[in-house]
């Protein structure tokens, strides 16, 4: 039985001209990418983690090669402007349980298609700790989410622009 369904799965996608998004984003990208992070000055520790997400991304979903910039057939510019933490949920005594951060970036791409910018607000929802070293370690940690959030939201954003692009 669970072969049937996966059978007709496969033939329902396969017949409906599924492509997956990575088809889609090599009508946007050029093989080689370079890659430029700016960063709040207010959390400058995420710079690193946000090129290497960006780098990971490029390589693993994109098959593209990250290169300098002269050498570069598409540029990418991700820009982290910083996080505000919002209180969702209070204990009996008023401190605070649970918060809500929201992550804002900006991502410009020159590509062979042209530049795309895109704005994007990533939330997350994280419970706090008594501890203050350990809210500190999980405020990063939400940041981060809220990141790999955006990135991916950048990444559908790129697709769909590549399925546009394959239709004309």
């Amino acid at each position: 039985m669970k072969r049937i369904l996966l059978a007709i799965s496969l033939l329902i996608l396969v017949g409906c001209g599924y492509k997956p998004s990575a088809h889609y984003i090599q009508n946007v990208f050029e093989d080689s990418v370079y890659v430029d992070v700016k960063v709040s000055t207010k959390e400058p520790e995420n710079a690193v983690y946000v090129k290497d997400a960006l780098h990971r991304m490029i390589i693993t979903r994109f098959k593209g090669n990250i290169v300098s910039r002269p050498e570069a057939q598409s540029i990418l510019v991700a820009s982290y402007y910083g996080t505000n933490f919002i209180p969702i949920s209070y204990d009996v005594n008023g401190y605070i349980t649970r918060y809500r951060a929201n992550i804002r970036m900006k991502f410009d791409m020159e590509t062979k298609q042209g530049k795309l910018s895109r704005s994007i607000t990533a939330y997350v929802e994280e419970d706090i700790h008594a501890s203050s070293s350990l809210s500190s370690s999980l405020r990063i940690l939400a940041i981060r989410k809220g990141m790999e959030k955006a990135l991916d939201q950048f990444l559908a954003y790129v697709a769909s622009q590549g399925a546009l692009h394959s239709a004309e």
